[in-house]
């Protein structure tokens, strides 16, 4: 998982805990079971919290910790403990509270990750719904927006066709989060997103209603393999193509944790044998649907950089590498590719 946040009140423990709170925790240990819900007797918003992080732990559940923090905290509406304030720490929940956090604890133990328990996540300055089978933003893909972000203040996002107006398209919107956060960010862009799940689709105009962006942006249910043709002509041109495509090699898709297994949208992941299954027709379409000068930011695996480029030398005119970008963990994560001027990009993905 990649929960992330300054979540460290589990440590600081009640000097005094009842005895049939430390019967609870003591059979726990003692045989993995997963805690009964407490009837006669109420619980501490941090004796919840330690209860069930112990639970996780006992049941090899990934980051129990700030699992157990966040699905408590979100349940009595903040979105850290520290948000919540320390007051509130020590007061007891309610039955409903109890059987509320119970519910979703037990979610979390099917191995569900914390943003589909919770239905909702944190993506740069945004709140997004989430549901499975709906690709999770990672923290990379916010690295990814900032390097468009970086560039249209540089100044190295054209118009198109030479007005003030510009135009984003995203291949593989899942939740919406890279679009979303770009129109947030620039009141002036407008976007189109794609993807070929019809949930995700879904939930990319869901959020894009919520957050009040629906006017800027188009959404389609569209694959780029397989409507390559029509996205050009729907969507020409625009000044920036962004994607976070499925970018995993299907060797590798075996080794992931339960919680994408289990949960996640194999399609949005698995990138075929090298991993450049869908990259490849992207990059083939680029040339095509953006306006001269414009850019494609894509997000990749640490092993693609020098393949994109040495196959876009030879496979694709009038796109030119331009620079590969490192991650917050310094590793070759971001490529960074430009329309030349008077390139009309004819040709087609290969394999």
């Amino acid at each position: 998982m990649w929960i992330r946040g300054p979540l460290n009140y589990v440590g600081r423990r009640f000097d005094s805990k009842p005895s049939w709170f430390k019967g609870l925790c003591t059979c726990l240990t003692e045989n993995g079971s997963v805690p009964a819900l407490p009837k006669a007797n109420r619980l501490t918003v941090l004796q919840a919290v330690d209860l069930w992080t112990k639970t996780f732990e006992q049941r090899d559940v990934s980051e129990p910790q700030h699992s157990s923090q966040h699905i408590i905290s979100h349940l009595l509406g903040a979105k850290t403990l520290e948000s919540l304030g320390k007051d509130r720490l020590g007061e007891l929940l309610t039955q409903e509270q109890t059987a509320q956090i119970w519910d979703l604890c037990n979610k979390r133990l099917t191995r569900m990750p914390v943003q589909y328990v919770i239905e909702e996540w944190d993506f740069r300055d945004l709140t997004l719904k989430m549901r499975p089978p709906v690709f999770i933003p990672r923290p990379e893909t916010e690295e990814l927006v900032g390097l468009v972000l970086a560039d249209f203040q540089k100044g190295h996002m054209t118009g198109v066709n030479g007005k003030a107006g510009y135009r984003c398209l995203e291949v593989g919107c899942g939740s919406g989060a890279i679009s979303l956060s770009l129109l947030k960010s620039l009141p002036q862009v407008g976007a189109f997103a794609l993807d070929q799940s019809q949930d995700a689709v879904s939930l990319t105009r869901e959020n894009a209603h919520c957050l009040g962006l629906s006017g800027r942006l188009e959404v389609y249910h569209m694959d780029v393999m397989k409507d390559a043709d029509a996205v050009v002509n729907l969507c020409r041109p625009v000044s920036a193509l962004i994607s976070n495509p499925p970018y995993l090699f299907s060797e590798d898709m075996t080794s992931l944790e339960p919680e994408i297994l289990r949960f996640e949208d194999h399609a949005a992941l698995d990138g075929g044998r090298d991993g450049m299954q869908v990259i490849r027709h992207i990059l083939a379409i680029a040339p095509k649907v953006l306006s001269t000068h414009g850019r494609v930011y894509l997000e990749v695996d640490p092993r693609h950089p020098a393949l994109i480029q040495r196959w876009v030398e030879e496979n694709v005119h009038g796109l030119q590498y331009v620079s590969t970008q490192r991650d917050i963990t310094n590793r070759p994560r971001f490529c960074i590719l430009q329309k030349e001027e008077g390139s009309a990009g004819l040709e087609k993905a290969q394999g």
